[in-house]
C-alpha cells in the first residue's frame, strides 16, 4: 500500500511519491538553542523521528536534516543576561553550546539520536559564507535589496506569496507597520541580512559587518544538503507564517523549486494554556523524564494525531503510564517464555487474528501516520496475547512468538526502549534464583518463608505475579 500524507501546501491528503525513490530527502526546522528543551520541543522531534523510522521501515532510504539555530536575538539576549559584563561574542557561543548540549542529552534520553548515519544536523554559524552567496544571488536576480547595511527580500517580487498560509498580501498589509529603525520598501519585506550592532556577533559581507536573518538559514541549508528540490519539509504549525512562507519566497526567488510535501504538527499546551515561564507552567524534558520512563511520554504523544494540538497534564501522564504497564507486563511474560529468539521466520499460517494486527497497523500508519489508531492496534494485540496466554490452543506458542515479533517491529517504529530493558532483565539470575527458591519452599509448604522472599523482592522493586504457567516478575515503575 502507498503512504498518503496531508500536504499543508495543497491542503489535501496526497499519495506520497518521492522525487527519486527509494531515496527520501526530508528537512525539519530544529531548535534555537537558548534555553532548556521543553516537552513541546520533544513532541516535534519525536513526531518527525517516528515518520523517519516508518519511512525506513517501508523500504525508503532517508536523508533527514534538522538544523540548529546557534546565532539569534534570543541567544544574544540570554548571553547578555547570563554573562553580564563578559565579551558578548564568547558568551553567545557559550549559551549556544550549553543549550545545544542540553538538547542532545534530551534527544538521547528520548532515543532520538542526532548522530545516526541518515541524520544531518547543520548549524547556522557553519553556513554564513553560503548564506552570503545566496543573498548575493537574490540581489542579482532583483528580488532583494540592500538598505543601510541591511538586506531585505522584496515581497512584491515573490511569486504567489501566501500560498502556504493561504493569505493574500493585501490582507497581510492591513495593520502591518514599519518600525522606526527599519529601512524597508514595504512593511512585509523581511530581513535576509542584519547590520551589526555594537558588540554583537558579526561576519564580514559585501554590505558591511552583520549576521543573517532567521529565515535564510533553512533555505540555504536545505538546498546545500538536499538539493534545490526535495521531498518533505516539516515543522510546527506556528512556523507556517511567516517562517515557512518566507523560506518558499526566497528559495523560489533564487530559482529553486523547494519542498514537494509540507508536514506541520499541532502545538502543545499545558492544562489548556500556552506554555510560558511567566505562567509557571514551563515543563522541560528533564522534568518529565525525572518522573516517568521515556516510553510513557512517547505513548502520551502518540495518543494524538501529529497534526492535532495536544494538551499536557500530569493526570494524562498517569493514564499513559497505565497503558505502558500493559505493554511492559506482557512483554516480560513473553520474554520469559520465549527469550530473545528470532521469530521473524515463523510461518504465519494458522495465526488467525494475530497475523492481521500487523496489516492493520500498516494501514493506519500509511494513512497520514495515524499514530492514535496504530497505537490502538498494539493494545488490541496485547489483549489478544493475554487471552492466548490463558488458552489451551495447541498453536498458542506459535501465535505468541509471532505476536512478539510484531510487537518488536511496532515498538521499533515508535522508538520504544522497554524491549532493551526486558532483554537486560532476562540476565538477572538473582531474581530467577529467588523465584526458584520460593517455588521450592511452597512445595514444601513453608509458606511464611516463601512469602518472605516475595516481600524481600518487593522492597527491592520487584513484583512477582503467579500464573498457571508459573511465576513471572517485573520491576515496579
Amino acid at each position: 500500500m502507498s503512504i498518503y500524507i496531508y500536504n499543508s501546501l495543497t491542503r489535501k491528503k496526497e499519495e506520497f511519491i518521492p522525487l527519486n525513490p527509494p531515496q527520501v530527502k526530508m528537512y525539519v526546522c530544529g531548535p534555537t538553542v537558548y534555553d532548556e528543551p521543553h516537552i513541546g520541543h520533544a513532541r516535534s522531534a519525536y513526531i518527525f523521528d517516528v515518520i523517519r523510522r516508518y519511512l525506513i521501515y517501508k523500504g525508503y532510504k532517508v536523508t533527514f536534516v534538522r538544523n540548529v539555530t546557534d546565532v539569534d536575538d534570543k541567544i544574544i539576549d540570554k548571553a547578555i543576561k547570563e554573562y553580564k559584563g563578559e565579551d558578548l561574542n564568547s558568551s553567545v557561543k557559550k549559551v549556544a553550546e550549553e543549550y545545544l548540549s542540553a538538547y542532545h542529552e534530551a534527544m538521547s534520553a528520548l532515543n532520538i539520536s542526532s548522530n545516526k548515519p541518515d541524520v544531518v544536523e547543520p548549524k547556522a554559524t557553519e553556513y554564513i559564507d553560503k548564506m552570503i552567496e545566496f543573498i548575493k544571488n537574490l540581489i542579482n536576480r532583483g528580488v532583494a535589496y540592500e538598505s543601510g547595511g541591511d538586506v531585505y527580500f522584496d515581497i512584491k517580487k515573490a511569486k504567489d506569496y501566501g500560498k502556504l498560509s493561504k493569505q493574500s498580501i493585501d490582507k497581510m498589509e492591513i495593520g502591518a507597520r514599519v518600525l522606526p529603525e527599519e529601512n524597508k520598501k514595504d512593511p512585509l519585506d523581511f530581513a535576509l541580512w542584519k547590520a551589526a550592532k555594537e558588540g554583537e556577533p558579526s561576519w564580514n559581507s559585501p554590505w558591511g559587518k552583520g549576521r543573517p536573518g532567521w529565515h535564510i538559514e533553512c533555505s540555504v541549508m536545505s538546498s546545500d544538503i538536499l538539493g534545490d528540490k526535495f521531498d518533505i519539509h516539516g515543522g510546527g504549525i506556528d512556523l507556517i507564517f511567516p517562517h515557512h512562507e518566507n523560506e518558499i519566497a526566497q528559495s523560489e526567488g533564487a530559482g529553486k523549486e523547494f519542498a514537494k510535501y509540507w508536514i506541520h504538527h499541532g502545538l502543545l499546551t499545558i492544562n489548556g494554556q500556552k506554555m510560558a515561564k511567566s505562567l509557571g507552567n514551563f515543563i522541560t524534558i528533564k522534568d518529565v523524564l525525572g518522573k516517568y520512563p521515556t516510553d510513557i511520554l512517547k505513548i502520551f504523544y502518540l495518543q494524538a494525531h501529529y497534526s492535532s494540538p495536544i494538551d499536557f497534564s500530569w493526570e494524562k501522564m498517569e493514564e499513559a503510564k497505565s497503558a505502558y504497564e500493559r505493554i511492559d507486563i506482557l512483554m516480560k511474560k513473553l520474554y520469559r517464555v520465549f527469550g530473545t529468539r528470532d521469530v521473524s521466520k515463523v510461518v504465519t499460517g494458522g495465526m488467525g487474528a494475530i497475523g492481521q494486527f500487523k496489516d492493520k497497523f500498516i494501514e493506519y500508519m500509511d494513512d497520514d501516520f495515524n499514530t492514535p489508531r496504530a497505537l490502538s492496534v498494539l493494545f488490541d494485540m496485547i489483549n489478544r496475547c493475554n487471552k492466548e496466554l490463558e488458552s489451551n490452543d495447541e498453536y498458542k506458542n506459535f501465535k505468541l512468538r509471532y505476536a512478539m515479533d510484531i510487537i518488536k517491529e511496532i515498538s521499533d517504529i515508535f522508538g520504544f526502549t522497554f524491549l532493551k530493558d526486558n532483554s537486560t532483565e532476562m540476565l538477572d539470575t538473582k531474581v530467577t534464583i529467588a523465584i526458584a527458591m520460593r517455588e521450592q519452599l511452597r512445595k514444601e509448604k513453608k509458606f511464611k518463608e516463601a512469602d518472605d522472599i516475595r516481600k524481600n523482592l518487593e522492597e527491592k522493586g520487584i513484583i512477582l505475579e503467579d500464573t498457571k504457567d508459573g511465576t513471572t516478575w517485573r520491576r515496579k515503575l
